[in-house]
């Protein structure tokens, strides 16, 4: 049996305007601990492109790519395959979910 463990938190803001910041990767870098490196082809996401961003952690810099592979705007999803350091690739998603006019419950998992 195994354990699968999804954060999530409720964000005090519409699901319009975090969609917005989660389904650009050139912002990214403002609620994730990424520095983009670079974005091919830039734009929107978008099923194919690659996003490529570094992060700091033990001293070192970590490089990390992201191949989005399904977007949804009209559920607020998108899923991506994420190559991570030390040859781990694993299949992520964000899923925003609306809870009223002013607030959403965003979960990467």
């Amino acid at each position: 049996m195994g354990l699968n463990v999804c954060p999530a938190a409720i964000v005090a803001a519409p699901i319009e305007i975090v969609w917005a910041l989660v389904s650009n990767p050139s912002r990214w870098d403002e609620w994730a601990d990424v520095k983009t490196v670079r974005i091919v082809p830039e734009g929107l996401a978008s099923p194919g492109q690659m996003i490529y961003v570094t992060s700091r952690a033990l001293g070192r810099t970590w490089h990390i790519s992201f191949k989005i592979e399904q977007v949804n705007p009209d559920k607020h999803q998108l899923r991506s395959l994420v190559a991570l350091p030390l040859g781990m690739r694993l299949y992520d998603s964000i899923i925003c979910t609306p809870i009223g006019a002013r607030s959403c419950r965003v979960q990467y998992g």
